[in-house]
């Protein structure tokens, strides 16, 4: 019963998907940071471009 109880802790089958979840986390809040900071030139660019796409000149 104490083998079973110790094989428990030492188990590390979830580990990788926990680290794939941290990573992923990081990235997200990366990402909600970076168009926080660029959102309104990042609008002003794209509307550039789609001006410039559909224009009727």
């Amino acid at each position: 019963m104490l083998n079973k109880f110790m094989k428990f802790f030492k188990e590390e089958e979830g580990q990788g998907m926990t680290e794939y979840g941290l990573i992923l986390g990081v990235i997200a809040i990366g990402a909600i940071a970076a168009f926080t900071l660029f959102g309104d030139s990042l609008i002003e660019k794209i509307n550039e471009v789609r001006g410039s796409i559909f224009s009727t000149e």
